[in-house]
């Protein structure tokens, strides 16, 4: 299906955006809300049209534009504040991917496994990563090193999340055929 393809395509582009995120000093809410935002309502839109596991999908999208809002609303200026809703987003995601595999087979089946699984590891190293951030940000104020990082953890979800709508979209387009 074209629609699902184009989705993926989006996400990944999209992805290059949270990479060029690190470009400043300081990352703004709004602009990680946005990117949050479009990458929800394109996976919300991917995910109405898969005929396998299409509440999962839509509710994986719907999770990410929420987190989006949530920057968008909350204009806080400290780093932390901005890293817990982050956490919380790939860790809500994760499971509700891992609810999509009781509805999938196949290589969709080990995306949709890939995919849950990067966002919780992404989460965990998050919340690894927080403590000894703590420091550093006491100290330093937020590097250019940890806005990196930061940034790169949305563009691995983006990456992987748009590779598995590729594969949704092949597999759609195998199956029609």
């Amino acid at each position: 299906m074209r629609a699902l393809r184009v989705a993926g395509i989006a996400i990944i582009a999209l992805s290059a955006g949270a990479a060029l995120l690190p470009a400043g000093k300081t990352i703004s809410s709004d602009m990680i809300g946005g990117l949050l935002v479009a990458a929800g309502l394109i996976e919300t839109m991917a995910g109405s049209l898969r005929r396998e596991a299409r509440p999962f999908a839509m509710a994986a999208g719907i999770v990410t534009a929420l987190a989006g809002v949530l920057f968008i609303v909350d204009h806080e200026t400290h780093f932390f504040p901005r890293v817990v809703p982050i956490i919380a987003w790939l860790l809500v995601r994760s499971v509700v991917l891992l609810g999509a595999l009781t509805e999938t087979a196949g290589s969709v089946r080990r995306w949709t496994a890939i995919s849950a699984g990067l966002d919780f590891l992404l989460g965990i190293l998050l919340i690894a990563g927080l403590s000894i951030s703590t420091i550093v940000i006491s100290i330093f104020g937020p590097t250019r090193e940890l806005i990196a990082a930061f940034a790169w953890i949305l563009a691995a979800s983006f990456v992987v999340n748009g590779l598995m709508l590729l594969e949704v979209a092949s597999c759609e387009r195998d199956a029609a055929a």
